[in-house]
């Protein structure tokens, strides 16, 4: 893992009792998959952050790193 993914990662956190502890963005009650979702919708970026002033660049990258990472199985060689 890069240094740049180590510091994007770190901006997704997990807190049990906040959003039933989901992954949310920097400590915020903004769930990962609100802004998955909403880039899916599809929602640019640019109105994300609009819509959500908190909320900076980095932490769309965030989100979209920490998707990737969960879709990573370990595979096996035979």
């Amino acid at each position: 893992m890069t240094a740049e993914h180590a510091s994007l990662l770190s901006r997704i956190t997990q807190t049990p009792g906040q959003c039933g502890g989901r992954p949310c963005v920097r400590g915020m009650r903004i769930r990962v998959s609100d802004v998955l979702e909403l880039l899916a919708s599809p929602v640019s970026a640019e109105e994300i952050l609009g819509d959500f002033p908190d909320l900076e660049p980095d932490d769309i990258r965030a989100c979209l790193l920490f998707a990737a990472r969960r879709t990573t199985f370990p595979q096996v060689a035979a």
